[in-house]
């Protein structure tokens, strides 16, 4: 199979991965949980080879259409919040249950929101070229936002050992490896072949990361799921506000329809794997907050597929452009 067909089908790979991930983790909980020591160097990879397609040596590319840049930060760091806060105030005030939705609800997705963008017939390539500026911009705002909608609370878990140790080696050190990687193809042919073959990494290791993930959170799900409970209707409220918000954001930039259908993708999707490995780091009284986590990641996957329906036929229609004053970005 070539590689580009493994992306097309990467939907129905996600699709049996996590069926399988369930039946596993409803057929032999216990067997499941012992799972989830697998999941931190899956992820490891799985991160690394996100990370090395992303065009962190072209950045200045994302800033390129400033008028979807400008868009783009707007609703994923001012609009997202501020939506995010308010929907926090409908759940029980737990401060796992309130951590694992700020984690997940927090960061835009960098990874699969491409291929989705894609088959919502939005401009996939603006999304892969401003991947870099979402992940630094992410990764420097989600303790402000923390802190501001936590307190002293986040400040104490971000600054916990194992929460710093599992920073370190699941994003910082996979992010440095893949700058080194991309600077290693940049001068030599060799690096060049490398970064061709972890291309082949994402899917596969997402794949493997969500069975890994649902086979041993579901157990935890369940035995939360008092609490848990209280999180879907707040993910559901998300995913079905964002897409308004983002035309109006669209239309107030004066995007073209692809571009505002890429704002609406990239505002809807959450970057739950990133964020993942930080939970699994937490203390055993924040035990929780994966499952919070993974249950934004279950819902977001059904979503989307709506979303790819939606988009373009209902929201964003070629026809429906946002006025006289949109112009081509």
């Amino acid at each position: 199979m070539s590689r580009e067909r493994l992306e097309e089908n990467q939907i129905w790979l996600y699709a049996a991965a996590l069926a399988v991930g369930a039946g596993l983790g409803l057929w032999r909980p216990a067997f499941g949980a012992r799972l989830e020591s697998a999941i931190t160097p899956v992820l490891a990879v799985l991160l690394y080879g996100m990370f090395a397609q992303i065009p962190f040596l072209h950045l200045r590319e994302a800033f390129a259409n400033r008028r979807f840049t400008a868009a783009l930060l707007t609703v994923n760091f001012i609009v997202v919040p501020v939506l995010v806060w308010l929907l926090s105030r409908l759940l029980p005030q737990s401060p796992p249950l309130l951590l694992g939705v700020y984690l997940v609800l927090l960061t835009p997705c960098i990874d699969y929101v491409i291929i989705f963008t894609h088959l919502g017939r939005g401009n996939a390539r603006l999304v892969l070229a401003s991947t870099p500026l979402l992940l630094l911009a992410q990764m420097l705002l989600l303790p402000v936002y923390l802190w501001l909608f936590m307190g002293d609370e986040a400040a104490r878990v971000m600054s916990a050992d194992p929460f710093l140790q599992a920073f370190f080696l699941l994003i910082v050190l996979p992010l440095g490896l893949a700058l080194t990687t991309e600077f290693w193809a940049k001068r030599r042919r060799s690096g060049a072949l490398w970064l061709e073959a972890t291309a082949w990494l994402p899917v596969p290791f997402m794949a493997l990361t969500l069975l890994l993930v649902v086979a041993s959170q579901l157990g935890r799900i369940g035995e939360h799921l008092s609490l848990v409970v209280h999180v879907i209707p707040i993910y559901i409220a998300f995913m079905a506000v964002m897409p308004v918000l983002s035309r109006l954001v669209a239309c107030a930039f004066r995007l073209d329809t692809q571009a505002g259908r890429a704002l609406i993708f990239s505002s809807g999707t959450r970057n739950s794997l990133v964020v993942l490995p930080l939970a699994l780091a937490l203390p055993d009284t924040w035990v929780v907050v994966p499952a919070v986590i993974v249950t934004q990641t279950l819902v977001e996957l059904v979503g989307e597929l709506i979303y790819i329906r939606v988009v373009p036929s209902v929201i964003f229609r070629e026809a429906r452009r946002c006025g006289a004053a949109s112009v081509k970005s």
